[in-house]
């Protein structure tokens, strides 16, 4: 269940694509954490990532989990953003022939879910193919 304040808390990432910068040794990461989990430092920058990356590995979902049927079959993807920060996304507006290992993704925001009885409408980040 996603409540108000954890909604607030994962706004920054769900919303405006920001991540975590290790300032000692550089490593990027989504979403941002108060330890490096590289170097263990806690000496973390938050900054915007890039919206341009790379698929490094993906599956297809034949058999989508309740409430994803809708979509099926689809692309979840690792993918590797030009400053190297990793996110696993969804791949979107493309069939699943289109979806291969070194393409390139641009990221976009859609809608992941409607959390509850309120219907509130849950945004996130899900990759596109770029033709």
């Amino acid at each position: 269940m996603l409540t108000i304040p954890r909604m607030w808390r994962e706004k920054p990432q769900r919303y405006m694509l920001k991540g975590g910068k290790c300032k000692d040794c550089g490593y990027t990461m989504y979403p941002a954490r108060k330890i490096c989990p590289k170097c263990n430092s806690e000496n973390i920058e938050i900054i915007d990532l890039p919206r341009e990356g790379a698929i490094l590995t993906y599956t297809i979902i034949y058999s989508a989990p309740e409430g994803f049927g809708d979509f099926a079959p689809y692309g979840i993807a690792i993918v590797e953003l030009t400053n190297g920060a990793r996110l696993m996304l969804q791949i979107v507006d493309t069939d699943v022939e289109n979806i291969q290992i070194g393409k390139k993704v641009s990221v976009v925001f859609r809608r992941l879910f409607v959390e509850g009885k309120a219907g509130i409408i849950i945004y996130g980040p899900k990759a596109r193919v770029e033709e």
